[in-house]
């Protein structure tokens, strides 16, 4: 039996069994990352009710299990000869190392009594380490479903007018940004970066959709938002997060660094003929979901790559986001920094506005730290404050980390400069935004 998959004068026709192939899995996938559901009185996608269940089920022994990745991007680090990659590698190989003794000290107990006072090393310990630990191969071993069955052909077709002018990407990469938002910016990174080595994304082209897109997931922008009090107001507040990060990243990819970078992609996403956009959409979907693959290797493949990116991620995230938490509250650093953002607080008249810059500057080393210093500020600081912690993407604690594991070609002084950038940028767009939803409140 054959069905119509396109209208016009030129028809495209496919079995049923050929249209399964892209909708069987893709739905799958879809319900699997994007759609919640109400389990046990917890709504949420059935990625994050799996991880919680795997996290049930592993019990005490989720300690283990992430202390045994950490020890493992640990070893992978000494393996790979991190010391010959220049100076950047050396200090994150130094900072694996500290996390990997602040993994035994937290288990164990041991140490300072300064770490262990609130919103230490043990909240970052169960509230990032061991989820994310959980959360990122158990995504991996679902993401062919996402990826490699048609489904990214087809949206990425359809899509592909708005994200060219926008951001200068291919369409397909609409997927990889909602995967961020949905679950994890390492699991958008992990599209991303295959993509990136197929020879479908360029250099540019997978430096805007990791520095722009990967931010932190819909479920830690709940923990933002609650740690702030906004959950009263939390659908305006994702969407102003939304909105902003769309604008910047709209900005951002058409200022240095990565409005210079190679723009070439052997396996360039290609524009289809005018009127038959959806048409091309279908066959490009159809014939990726019947190319020649094997589930269970995709799967491996991907389990993989999660399980490296995870062991990466995860020292770093420990021993990064405790001395960021020690710096901030027992030294001025963060201060000193929050004076490049203080004019932005003062153009808009701000009158905690050293306050504000001072916390925003605290989400380059962990992108949670705004929000717990401005918890009890002024509605409009806690707006700007979650708003330019997420929109601003990247944090040393474990995006920037996460970004140089892949293959895309951008250095960490990069990424640093790039933070800035953002920052600077989402603070120009998220203060008046705030002033705006507090003024109709």
């Amino acid at each position: 039996m054959k069905i119509d998959a396109a209208q016009g004068e030129t028809r495209s026709r496919y079995s049923i069994s050929e249209i399964a192939r892209v909708a069987i899995p893709s739905v799958l996938g879809i319900m699997v990352f994007f759609v919640p559901i109400t389990i046990a009185g917890n709504n949420t996608i059935l990625l994050d009710h799996l991880v919680t269940r795997f996290e049930a089920a592993l019990g005490a022994n989720s300690q283990w299990y992430a202390l045994a990745l950490i020890f493992g991007g640990t070893v992978h680090s000494i393996m790979t000869r991190f010391w010959t990659k220049g100076f950047g590698s050396i200090v994150f190989a130094i900072f694996k190392i500290l996390g990997l003794v602040l993994a035994v000290m937290v288990i164990l107990g041991a140490g300072p009594a300064v770490l262990y006072e609130p919103f230490m090393l043990e909240f970052l310990w169960k509230a990032l380490v061991i989820p994310v630990a959980i959360l990122v191969p158990v995504g991996a071993i679902f993401m062919p479903l996402l990826v490699s069955y048609g489904l990214v052909e087809l949206v990425g077709t359809l899509t592909q007018p708005f994200m060219r002018k926008a951001f200068h990407v291919p369409g397909r990469s609409a997927i990889d940004a909602v995967a961020s938002f949905i679950t994890s910016f390492a699991v958008g990174l992990l599209i991303t970066n295959k993509a990136y080595l197929n020879g479908e994304y360029s250099a540019k082209e997978a430096a805007i959709i990791a520095t722009g897109f990967s931010t932190v997931s819909v479920a830690f922008m709940v923990i933002v938002a609650r740690t702030l009090g906004l959950m009263d107001i939390w659908v305006i507040f994702f969407m102003a997060t939304l909105f902003t990060t769309v604008v910047v990243t709209a900005a951002s990819a058409r200022i240095p660094p990565i409005s210079r970078m190679s723009d070439h992609a052997e396996n360039a996403e290609r524009e289809p003929e005018k009127g038959r956009r959806i048409t091309t959409a279908l066959s490009e979907s159809v014939k990726a979901a019947n190319s020649p693959k094997n589930f269970f290797v995709l799967v491996k493949e991907n389990l993989k790559d999660g399980f490296v990116m995870t062991m990466t991620i995860l020292p770093t995230i420990l021993s990064i986001g405790t001395i960021s938490l020690l710096i901030e509250k027992y030294t001025p650093a963060f201060d000193y920094i929050g004076y490049a953002f203080y004019p932005i607080t003062m153009l808009f008249g701000l009158e905690n506005g050293l306050e504000l810059s001072s916390a925003v500057s605290t989400s380059y080393s962990e992108m949670f730290l705004p929000a717990l210093i401005m918890a009890e500020a002024d509605m409009v600081s806690k707006l700007v404050a979650g708003i330019t912690a997420i929109a601003s993407i990247l944090f040393v604690a474990a995006s920037i980390p996460c970004i140089m594991a892949t293959s895309i070609p951008i250095s960490f002084y990069g990424l640093t400069f790039i933070w800035f950038v953002r920052t600077a940028l989402t603070m120009f767009v998220s203060i008046p935004l705030s002033m705006l939803i507090v003024f109709f409140m």
